[in-house]
């Protein structure tokens, strides 16, 4: 009997044993991340793009700025260590990081942060976003620790500029490279791009700052809403942070396998109006274009009730946002007499060029029912994001387009008369101007809010929703955003139980 259990005995404890290393090797072994996303990345250059998927593959992740932006939409330090500003505010000395490295194994220090800048803003900068860097005069290395921004005039928004993805260190030995193979200074390494399918990332070993919990990550491009519902319930993807379906959140919510997280977003979606194009260059038509858009309708046919209705290119949950829907309310009736007072009232046909994101091809449909209803007659075109960025952002060659603006408080852009919907206003071009020098909070608010009125007055654009940021999660991650305060997926601490 004695023999007999000791056999017993150690056959149990080999079988726990077996068990708790099967239970240990399965916990290790979940340190890689398969993250859907519906749109692939034109390329992986965020200083040279301007789609917002770059950024969700890179940012944080591959490349870093001076500053970032943490979760919550505060500016953090990032390459930048530590900042002065002089009493005038014209001068900006940045303290930086030690030890860091490029992914290539070469030394980063300040004549990178020189040469990243001074490219972003010299004259044959292809960068989408150049006006954060206009009021820059001199970007100057102290020492190899020490950076010097010089401003025309006094900015209060520059650390919050520096942040964006557009403004990322690039090395000038590689930055020729970022748009396929990129190599930066974050906690990820790129590892492969199978273009269709998919990008893969590895945890940098050498990060100078706090490294990765992740060992790999896998960003899988899945277009089509319903081969996102399958992936994530056959657990081929553990995550869409931004689910493009939110019809199917009820059934996730209720199974226990996953985690549902609705946020806010820096996504004003809008009915996107070429200003230049007759007969949008109308202020009436484009006035009676506004009045025969039914926001409720939209929200709810397109996005299932997801969404804040806007009045103006600005966030809700921004403290300086005004709510100026009344300017651009719900009347058709309105909206025909507008358009017969501009000499259209048998109405017209333009066209409205659709990028692939649901609540643009939902929206699409919705939107063209309701100007229908006022005699303005659409053509749609459905368009891949690479058509889209040639004929509608770069081309200027459609009438009406409907597109999620994700960037942050990026207002700015209606100061561009060159920008891709073509408002062309001198006084708005001047308040932003003047809004630049202006540091004091309560005048910048006052200010803000001033502009936001200039182009909801100027009907420059059909102002819908803003993006809500609807994300379903294995329930066993932790770490990825609520809120979207920047175009990001940001894995830097993100793990599993």
């Amino acid at each position: 009997m004695q023999i007999k259990n000791t056999v017993v005995s150690a056959i149990i404890a080999v079988c726990c044993l077996a068990a708790a290393s099967t239970s240990l090797v399965a916990n290790a072994a979940k340190t890689d991340l398969i993250l859907g996303m519906q749109l692939e990345p034109p390329n992986l250059d965020p200083t040279a793009g301007a789609a917002a998927a770059i950024d969700e593959v890179v940012y944080a992740n591959i490349f870093e700025g001076l500053t970032r932006f943490g979760s919550d939409g505060g500016v953090m330090p990032a390459l930048a260590k530590s900042w002065t500003i002089s009493d005038d505010g014209l001068v900006y000395t940045f303290s930086l990081n030690t030890g860091i490295k490029f992914h290539d194994g070469s030394s980063f220090d300040a004549r990178d942060v020189k040469f990243s800048l001074d490219r972003a803003r010299s004259e044959v900068s292809t960068n989408a976003q150049k006006q954060l860097f206009t009021g820059i005069t001199s970007v100057e290395v102290g020492d190899p620790e020490t950076v010097i921004l010089t401003l025309a005039q006094p900015n209060g928004a520059l650390l919050f500029n520096l942040a964006w993805g557009d403004a990322v260190v690039v090395s000038p030995d590689s930055f020729d490279k970022a748009k396929t193979a990129p190599i930066g200074t974050g906690p990820f390494v790129f590892s492969r791009w199978v273009q269709g399918d998919r990008i893969e990332i590895t945890k940098n070993p050498n990060y100078w700052g706090e490294p990765a919990k992740l060992e790999k990550a896998t960003f899988k491009f899945i277009s089509e809403p319903t081969a996102a519902f399958a992936a994530l319930m056959a657990g081929d993807v553990d995550a869409f942070p931004v689910y493009p379906a939110p019809e199917n959140l009820m059934q996730f919510e209720a199974d226990p396998r996953f985690a549902v997280v609705v946020g806010s977003t820096e996504g004003e979606t809008i009915l996107s109006t070429n200003n230049k194009q007759p007969p949008f260059d109308n202020k009436l038509v484009r006035q009676a274009l506004a009045h025969a858009i039914d926001r409720k309708s939209i929200i709810d046919g397109a996005m299932f009730g997801f969404g804040t209705p806007i009045g103006t290119h600005f966030a809700p949950h921004n403290p300086a946002y005004v709510d100026l829907m009344e300017n651009s309310a719900y009347d058709p009736e309105k909206a025909k007499a507008l358009l017969k007072e501009a000499g259209f009232e048998n109405g017209f046909t333009t066209t409205l060029k659709l990028p692939p994101p649901s609540y643009a091809r939902r929206g699409g449909e919705i939107i063209a029912a309701q100007l229908r209803e006022v005699g303005i007659q659409t053509e749609i075109s459905n368009l891949e994001w690479a058509q889209w960025l040639e004929q509608v952002f770069r081309g200027k060659d459609y009438g009406l387009t409907i597109v999620s603006h994700t960037e942050p408080m990026d207002i700015g852009i209606y100061a561009k008369p060159d920008y891709y919907f073509q408002y062309d206003n001198t006084e708005f071009q001047q308040l932003i101007t003047d809004l630049e020098g202006v540091t004091e909070p309560d005048k910048r608010t006052e200010m803000l809010q001033q502009a936001q009125r200039m182009i909801s007055e100027d009907y420059v654009n059909g102002y819908l929703f803003q993006l809500a940021k609807t994300g379903v999660a294995n329930s066993e991650l932790m770490g990825l955003w609520k809120n979207s305060p920047t175009q990001a997926n940001d894995l830097t601490a993100v793990y599993w139980k």
